[in-house]
């Protein structure tokens, strides 16, 4: 697509976009990871996952498309060296049973997600983690497969041996805590795992939270022998993994209620003992009240304290446009990627990509917006969404590009201060 071709932004204030894909006609993207003038986008509608050449960051092209394997999906992913680890999980909206996001987002997985709770002997979708060679990268080699019963949501992967996964297992209300060993990739394994008391149903558990709640891990993000994890419902726990096998809690802050719980992101700045913690926002119009991105004092791993939040965009009426209005993702400092502990990358959906200065962290400062154009048309197949912007993830790279996924409006690359 050349310069002229690009969608023009509904609003551009201190970023512009300089290239735009619609990914091999599957414009619809989750989780992205630029890689070796590579994007690999995993996909929430069209299944499976695409790899993108971004080495002309003006002219993406897309060069493969792995297929996922039936009633399955790929939507997150990470990739180092010459290894993309891809999550396998049942592709929840493509079932009647999801078509309302409400019957997803507050209701424990274990159970929305079987015909019979706590039990995935009849599962009909592949779950587990996938290996794939992209030592070659246009051309992604699946090399190993670990079985997980219920499936995996995301991971947090930077290299070396150890994996970080959210994982539903037999026996539990939702998603846990896994340490998996990628000593060999070609046969990963579990090594440790953490839940909450309460999700083990198996053992007798009984949540203490009320069925409408969502107590379950999204994922964590791992600074050396710490682990934050974003909770949904539950908020942030904070765990020590020194022993890899025996995670241990050091903290758990919740601030639902009174807010809207969601958690999705603990992005630690180790630097500075700062910690940003996003909310997500999950139903149209704000139904689920305004979630916010809150900066923690983690100078006493073991008593994290909030002290301040990020400004909300406020330019138009956001939640009455239709669609998620509010915080999804946030760039999340990967070695090899843009890696900074004052400048914050985020998605806010119908609000487009955001960038934040936390320069002084009692008072983060919004310093860039995108608002992509609406999408052409429609691959979400729900009915009654909005065709309105939804920008779900962003990357940035080494050079400081920033690469932004939507689920109907393909793959936008923009740069910051033009």
């Amino acid at each position: 697509m050349s310069r002229d071709d690009l969608p023009p932004p509904d609003l551009a204030r201190n970023m512009r976009i300089v290239g735009h894909s619609d990914q091999g006609g599957r414009p619809d993207g989750v989780q992205v990871m630029v890689h070796r003038g590579h994007a690999y986008v995993g996909h929430i509608f069209s299944g499976g996952f695409s790899v993108v050449d971004v080495r002309d960051p003006a002219r993406p092209r897309p060069v493969a498309h792995v297929p996922a394997p039936p009633e399955t999906w790929n939507v997150h992913l990470q990739a180092h060296d010459d290894l993309l680890l891809v999550i396998n999980g049942k592709d929840v909206f493509a079932d009647q049973a999801f078509a309302d996001e409400k019957s997803y987002y507050r209701a424990a997985a274990g159970s929305a997600l079987t015909a019979a709770a706590n039990d995935f002997s009849g599962r009909t979708w592949t779950a587990g983690l996938a290996v794939y060679d992209i030592s070659v990268p246009d051309r992604p080699r699946r090399i190993g497969f670990m079985e997980v019963s219920g499936g995996i949501h995301r991971i947090w992967w930077t290299g070396g041996r150890w994996a970080y996964v959210s994982a539903l297992l037999d026996g539990f209300t939702d998603f846990i805590f896994m340490t998996v060993d990628m000593a060999d990739p070609t046969r990963p394994c579990e090594v440790g795992r953490y839940w909450l008391p309460g999700m083990n149903a198996a053992a007798g558990e009984t949540p203490s939270w009320p069925a409408n709640r969502k107590y379950g891990l999204h994922h964590a993000i791992v600074d050396g022998d710490t682990a934050y994890a974003a909770w949904r419902d539950a908020g942030l726990v904070v765990l020590d993994i020194a022993d890899r096998a025996a995670p241990r809690t050091l903290a758990h802050r919740n601030w639902s209620p009174p807010f809207g719980g969601g958690t999705h992101n603990c992005l630690p700045l180790p630097r500075r003992d700062l910690l940003v913690v996003l909310d997500e926002a999950v139903l149209d119009h704000q139904e689920d009240g305004l979630k916010l991105t809150w900066l923690f004092d983690i100078r006493d791993r073991t008593n994290p304290v909030g002290i301040s939040t990020f400004p909300t965009p406020a330019e138009r009426d956001y939640a009455a446009l239709g669609g998620h209005f509010g915080p999804h993702n946030i760039h999340e400092n990967r070695p090899g990627s843009f890696v900074s502990d004052t400048l914050i990358f985020a998605t806010y959906q119908n609000a487009g990509v955001r960038a934040f200065d936390i320069t002084d962290p009692f008072r983060p400062v919004e310093t860039g917006a995108l608002v992509p154009a609406a999408p052409r048309a429609m691959v979400d197949p729900r009915p009654g969404k909005a065709r309105v912007i939804q920008s779900c993830d962003v990357f940035v790279d080494a050079a400081g590009l920033i690469y932004a996924t939507d689920y109907n409006a393909g793959l936008s690359i923009i740069e910051f201060g033009g």
